[in-house]
């Protein structure tokens, strides 16, 4: 049997993981069922099991998948800018990216005491990425300097699960894109104008 090259088997993982995204992201976990995830991934449960051990293991790949994508978003331009991007995504009639992975790890997280000890790493990772990226923009001149980093970084990730939270109950989103502008208001020094760096 010939050997797969690395390459290919990245790609593959790869097919994978964007098929089963979809797949969770319109299901739910107990809604993507094996037939679900082989009809959206295009892949017999062998050739996608082959990879992953099984479901729990794929979705927990999905959700790390799209929490290193979080945390590198946020280490370039903040997490304010993570926020923008899913409130972008949930102008779509059919949420199947980023946003639906969001929505089903916040559920997990509640209702799932194995998967929320399993997605603590991942948590504390984002979490460094933020606190790292505010350090520097403070060093930078420009965030506000009377309150803690730690404080700012509460904030911006109550304001994150916020979101969440309102998208996932599928309310009225007009007007976001203000809130988010406010939102990065409050953590902006003074004088720093808007977007100046993508604050938070």
């Amino acid at each position: 049997m010939p050997r797969v090259s690395p390459e290919r088997l990245h790609l593959r993982r790869r097919e994978i993981l964007t098929g089963a995204r979809t797949c969770f992201a319109r299901f739910g976990y107990e809604g993507a069922t094996v037939r679900r995830l082989e009809d959206e991934i295009g892949l017999s449960r062998g050739a996608i099991f082959h990879h992953f051990k099984d479901k729990d293991s794929l979705f927990l790949a999905v959700a790390e998948d799209d929490a290193v994508q979080m945390a590198d978003t946020v280490a370039r331009h903040g997490l304010v800018q993570v926020m923008r991007d899913l409130a972008a995504e949930s102008d779509s009639n059919v949420i199947t990216g980023w946003l639906g992975s969001q929505l089903e790890v916040s559920r997990r997280l509640r209702t799932d005491a194995a998967f929320a000890k399993a997605w603590e790493d991942r948590k504390h990772a984002i979490s460094r990425a933020t606190r790292d990226r505010l350090a520097r923009q403070r060093d930078a001149g420009i965030l506000r300097t009377d309150v803690r980093i730690e404080v700012l970084a509460q904030f911006l990730e109550l304001a994150y699960d916020g979101l969440i939270t309102h998208l996932a109950m599928g309310a009225d989103d007009s007007g976001l894109s203000e809130v988010l502008d406010l939102v990065e208001a409050a953590v902006r020094r003074p004088t720093a104008t808007p977007h100046d760096d993508n604050v938070g």
